[in-house]
């Protein structure tokens, strides 16, 4: 019907069924939010996921079988329009960044308060990307070299390959990326720089193919290993 707005589909994956009975209830209180369908591990979610197309996968890691960063990097081959949405009790850096570069669109832990996760389903949803406040502290710190996982650690990057990837970047492109590494929104940006919505979502589009990013996280560590985020 015209006016109707159709809700965001969920696929919740997770070994303990208790967390999923606690998320479908949660997230079936959300105006706009419909959990169609749900998952044991990787594998299973394979089907499930085929069986009933969802616009976003609340997605566990460790799980037998097959854990969610393999998942995760196969569904987004086959669906690259899905939006996954790592959430977990673990934030070790290699499983964030991990996850980041298989293209999830966001990491929270598991006890990100009720009404954020809402909101964190919405926001994937809608093409943006979410980190708990603890993981991107950690994501900033491992993409200057301070920490453990990707990038840092035994084999930490000096930053030239990326500010080789920002000097590619016109003047207006170049802050935009700034701003979106600092965590403004579109609708931010705009305001900001006296522009359009329209040409903040070109800029950014033009930013990820510089890049070679495909969302907001990525293209805040390529900023940050540049040494140029906030």
């Amino acid at each position: 019907m015209d006016g109707v707005t159709a809700p965001v589909r969920v696929v919740l994956v997770d070994d303990d069924h208790l967390v999923r009975a606690g998320l479908r209830l949660l997230l079936s209180g959300g105006d706009g939010i419909e959990v169609v369908g749900e998952a044991g591990d990787g594998l299973e979610a394979e089907d499930v996921i085929a069986a009933v197309a969802p616009d976003v996968v609340l997605m566990d890691i460790r799980m037998p079988r097959c854990d969610g960063l393999v998942a995760t990097e196969r569904e987004l081959r086959r669906r690259p329009e899905l939006a996954v949405l790592v959430l977990t009790t673990f934030q070790d850096d290699e499983l964030v960044l991990g996850a980041l570069h298989r293209g999830a669109r966001g990491f929270l832990l598991k006890d990100t308060p009720p009404h954020e996760l809402v909101e964190a389903v919405r926001a994937v949803a809608a093409g943006r990307s979410i980190l708990s406040p603890s993981v991107l502290d950690r994501v900033i710190a491992v993409a200057a070299g301070n920490g453990s996982g990707p990038g840092a650690g035994a084999t930490p990057t000096d930053g030239a390959h990326e500010r080789r990837l920002l000097a590619t970047l016109t003047e207006r492109e170049t802050e935009v990326a700034l701003a979106v590494a600092a965590g403004a929104s579109n609708a931010q940006i705009a305001a900001d720089l006296f522009v359009t919505l329209a040409t903040v979502k070109t800029h950014v589009g033009h930013v990820y193919e510089k890049f070679g990013v495909d969302n907001r996280v990525q293209l805040a560590l390529v900023v940050h290993a540049a040494g140029r985020g906030a």
